[in-house]
């Protein structure tokens, strides 16, 4: 079996899960960003972690997920600075699943991620801002340690 673990990240918070995913798999593995372009041909199993933007995958992932191939083992993780149930989230995995619909599906996470202060400060600028901001502030310091044992206790309960 070899198993990819391929993430997107502009603030390497999906990197910190994507990190303790490789980590934990005990089988062939490779850890790749999904701007390396990896070919899901290849494995076996993918973990796929993705950033939400307005309620969706980030556009890297949006492109990668529908090449999984038929039957193809997935988990799917993301980071948000909203809370963790809230309806924008649910929507990007709801729309992450399907985009990835032609494999298996094993299962789902997301945790909050921190901004980075250059993002609080130019969307705390903006004349309207969106509603998931005043949630923003929650974020700070996560994924934390309890979100990656989370994390890593949901894998190993549903993918291994």
């Amino acid at each position: 079996m070899k198993a990819l673990v391929v993430y997107s990240t502009k603030t390497k918070n999906t990197l910190k899960l994507a990190e303790a995913l490789y980590d934990t798999i005990r089988y062939r593995k490779e850890l790749k960003s999904i701007d390396e372009k990896p070919n899901p041909e290849d494995y076996d199993f993918i973990a796929v972690g993705f950033w939400v933007k307005g309620g969706k995958p980030d556009p890297a992932t949006m492109e990668f997920l529908p090449k999984i191939r038929d039957g193809q083992e997935v988990f799917l993780f993301a980071t948000h600075a909203s809370p963790r149930d809230s309806e924008p989230i649910r929507n990007a995995m709801k729309i992450a699943k399907e985009l990835a619909r032609k494999g298996r599906i094993l299962g789902t996470f997301g945790c909050q991620g921190e901004l980075s202060p250059e993002m609080m400060e130019k969307i705390a600028a903006q004349d309207t801002k969106p509603a998931w901001f005043a949630d923003a502030p929650a974020a700070k310091g996560h994924p934390d340690e309890k979100d990656i044992a989370e994390l890593v206790h949901l894998f190993n309960t549903t993918c291994i």
